[in-house]
């Protein structure tokens, strides 16, 4: 299946008037973790911009202990700073790295901008790696702009 194909289904899930944004952005991580064989933990997290750390929201995968994330720190942390994508990959060849879970091989974050300001990310982290191609960045690009109309 081509990531352009999962489009439609992305824009249904966060256009459900029946349920609240958190249970949305849960069910399109779902969706995402279901549909791509190498999104293995799928998650959003959001920025305090007055204490300059970033808070996990929904997510699916495994259960981590990086609830709170300071700017700067790991890969989530230099995304808040950059506000720009970053692609993971091969984590063992990165320094600023927060390890996860020894299964973790790469990962993507991709910020999410509301009225132009960096307000969290999605951030995926792939079992595989190197598994994440310019295709995936348009595509989470995309899910970014299609979650940004909640807020």
């Amino acid at each position: 299946m081509e990531l352009d194909d999962l489009k439609p289904e992305v824009a249904t899930i966060l256009n459900d008037n029946k349920i609240d944004r958190d249970t949305k952005l849960k069910n399109l991580c779902q969706f995402l973790s279901d549909s791509v064989s190498y999104y293995n933990w799928v998650g959003f997290y959001f920025a305090n911009h007055e204490t300059k750390t970033l808070h996990l929201g929904p997510y699916v995968g495994a259960e981590t202990d990086h609830t709170v994330i300071p700017f700067g720190k790991g890969i989530c942390g230099q995304v808040a700073e950059s506000n720009a994508n970053f692609v993971v990959p091969d984590v063992a060849a990165q320094d600023n790295y927060i390890a996860c879970s020894f299964t973790v091989k790469s990962e993507i974050v991709v910020p999410l901008f509301v009225h132009g300001k960096n307000i969290g990310q999605i951030d995926i982290d792939s079992h595989v790696i190197d598994p994440f191609t310019e295709t995936d960045e348009r595509f989470l690009e995309f899910v970014n702009k299609e979650v940004a109309k909640l807020f």
